[in-house]
């Protein structure tokens, strides 16, 4: 006799962070001694929506 198959039920996709793309923003910065003034330039800092996962949370 044939052993019986079971089908897993698949897991849906987690949706993605809608605030960021895969775990990461850009931001602009400070630069200067004294008197501080925010750079042209942008750095990637962590996602807070998402805490760096990409995924949106629950």
């Amino acid at each position: 006799m044939a052993e019986r198959k079971t089908t897993r039920r698949r897991k849906p996709a987690p949706k993605p962070c809608p605030d960021c793309r895969a775990g990461q923003t850009s931001e602009s910065f400070q630069v200067g001694g004294r008197r501080k003034h925010v750079s042209d330039d942008r750095q990637e800092a962590l996602c807070l929506t998402c805490f760096g996962t990409g995924q949106a949370p629950d």
